[in-house]
């Protein structure tokens, strides 16, 4: 855990703020009648300015008269949650008047934790930068964990020309616009990151595809085995031998495919999320897992000046925004199969219930929970926006097209008058058109970080 400092039921005015140089995080705990929050301030957060950092800081924990409100005396738990998660979506004041926990560590009066789902991921975004920046030190192929030996099936270039050919139609197929921006980026890339796509669309037409009604808890456990005997250059067919190769020529750690396989578990086991640090987390295995699989492969622009953890933590930011997307998006669906993917600790403080879902009206009570969601989702948006700049140039157009995109599928939810239980958002073909050339444009800018060191 980042370190913290910890200011008891009180806001340390900003004039007495550390530099951004001097702190890794600041936390400050306002007390109400049911828990104390504690609102955690990374000021190294990638693409966090100082005056980000102070302006949500004094956003989170400007009503300074709470405390005289406040019964002296708290029941109940104390919730962490980062600046990331928590602060943004609450307007001045709201403290005071709501509980939302975007992603939390729970602490109990004693002071024992329990490691938020936030924390958990970022272990695993610094082991995945970590294999990327000794690659680039060494400029020499990546010694990888678990890493590809001899394929056991015939790996000569015809094989896998036609392997890689076969994933390009897949993605062709399924997801026309990303494939269409990967056509820039280079032709190692390219196949690559279809190779990516197609195993990652496989796993998650294991509960979500035609058979999903057969697939088991032990369906999952061959399909995991079988990713390891990939990654130890045991390819099962020719979409695996693909993968197999790929992961030879680049640094790609398996631990996010096994997370992906465990987010399929969770489908299995799983309809109810009792609040957004478990949600966070599901987010993270079924779509987060995709950007940290990715990156090693798009590559970070020579030019950049950000940290390697931040271009993968904005790669995280993107897939958890697009999960969030389909949630929202696919509400109504959801409920249809018996499944609330909503944090329940939130839907019951806007005064909402899981019969509200399954009964599907349109109230001002749920437009004003959506427009709480929608929120969230365009703050992580917004966080993949600087990560997606810093990466290679010619890689940049697919992961600009996806995020303009998905982003607009929120401005149909809006459009719906919220109304996702009836009808599907989607971006009319005209929209996805016109978005490629913006996308396009948006890839042609320098990185951000280049952008700051020059102002």
């Amino acid at each position: 855990m980042l370190p913290a400092v910890a200011l008891q039921a009180s806001v340390q005015p900003q004039q007495h703020m550390p530099s951004r140089s001097s702190i890794s995080s600041v936390v400050v705990a306002i007390r109400d009648n049911r828990h104390m929050a504690i609102i955690l301030v990374r000021a190294a957060s990638p693409g966090l300015s100082d005056a980000h950092v102070h302006g949500s800081l004094l956003q989170c924990s400007s009503p300074l008269q709470l405390k005289r409100r406040v019964p002296p005396r708290s029941s109940g738990r104390w919730m962490l949650c980062s600046l990331r998660y928590a602060c943004l979506g609450l307007d001045p004041g709201e403290i005071g008047r709501t509980s939302a926990v975007y992603s939390s560590l729970a602490v109990n009066p004693a002071g024992e934790a329990v490691v938020s789902s936030e924390q958990k991921v970022y272990d695993v975004v610094l082991k995945q930068a970590a294999l990327l920046k000794r690659q680039l030190r060494s400029q020499t192929p990546p010694v990888l964990d678990v890493r590809p030996q001899q394929l056991d099936m015939p790996r000569n270039r015809l094989n896998l020309k036609e392997a890689y050919a076969r994933c390009g139609d897949i993605c062709e197929e399924y997801a026309k616009t990303f494939y269409l921006g990967t056509l820039l980026m280079t032709e190692e890339r390219r196949r690559a990151i279809w190779a990516i796509y197609v195993w990652c669309r496989r796993t998650d037409e294991l509960v979500d595809g035609p058979n999903a009604n057969y697939i088991t808890p032990t369906a999952l456990d061959r399909w995991e085995k079988r990713l390891e005997d990939l990654f130890a250059g045991r390819p099962y067919d020719m979409l695996d031998a693909a993968l197999s190769d790929t992961i030879s020529r680049f640094p790609i750690d398996i631990q996010p495919f096994r997370d992906m396989i465990e987010g399929m578990r969770s489908d299995l086991r799983k309809a109810r999320y009792k609040n957004f640090d478990e949600l966070y987390m599901y987010c993270y295995y079924v779509a987060g897992t995709v950007g940290l699989m990715s990156v090693p492969v798009m590559g970070i622009a020579p030019e950049s000046k950000a940290t390697t953890e931040s271009v993968y933590s904005a790669a995280l930011a993107l897939g958890i925004a697009n999960q969030l997307t389909n949630i929202l998006r696919d509400v109504g669906e959801d409920a249809r199969r018996g499944r609330i993917y909503l944090p329940q600790d939130e839907l019951a403080q806007a005064g909402l219930s899981d019969e509200d879902i399954f009964n599907g009206v349109v109230t001002n009570r749920w437009r004003n929970f959506m427009k709480q969601q929608i929120k969230r989702a365009r703050m992580f948006f917004e966080e993949a926006e600087r990560g997606v700049t810093e990466l290679s140039q010619a890689s940049r157009w697919p992961v600009w097209a996806s995020l303009l995109l998905y982003r607009q599928i929120l401005d149909e939810v809006e459009a719906n008058d919220y109304n996702n239980f009836t009808k599907r958002a989607y971006v009319g073909k005209g929209k996805k058109l016109l978005a490629l050339p913006v996308a396009y444009g948006k890839s042609l800018l320098l990185p951000v970080s280049l952008r700051n060191s020059q102002t």
